[in-house]
């Protein structure tokens, strides 16, 4: 079982930066995929970023929706059992509720999610 709280929420203008956590109970947080997925107004939940331990070559794995590339970085801490988002030149259309999510396997799917926070709101104001 893992439990995820989200943090870091807020209101920024258009071109600022927030930094979300998310952290997490259980002990093997190490060997889960974890992701963030958002929901703007009105709009289905998508898939924002992943990082993953890759056992091709056991290494840290990430992954960015085309629309945050560039813009936002993940990144975790095992030793905390937390997940970052670095949100950089926010823009307007990136206001949602985002959310993290846990897997035993890396997916962009959020049915493939079997443990999810409670999300955080982000509103950018232009």
């Amino acid at each position: 079982q893992v439990q995820l709280v989200e943090s870091g929420g807020g209101l920024v203008q258009a071109g600022g930066s927030l930094r979300l956590s998310c952290a997490a109970s259980g002990r093997t947080f190490s060997t889960y995929a974890m992701t963030w997925f958002r929901q703007a107004p009105g709009k289905e939940r998508e898939f924002v970023a992943a990082i993953w331990r890759d056992t091709m070559w056991s290494g840290l794995s990430t992954n960015y929706a085309d629309s945050v590339k560039g813009r936002f970085t993940i990144s975790r801490d095992n030793a905390k059992n937390t997940v970052y988002l670095q949100m950089n030149s926010l823009k307007p259309e990136d206001t949602a509720v985002y959310y993290c999510a846990a897997s035993p396997r890396y997916s962009t799917k959020q049915s493939e999610y079997d443990y999810w926070g409670q999300g955080t709101q982000v509103t950018v104001s232009s």
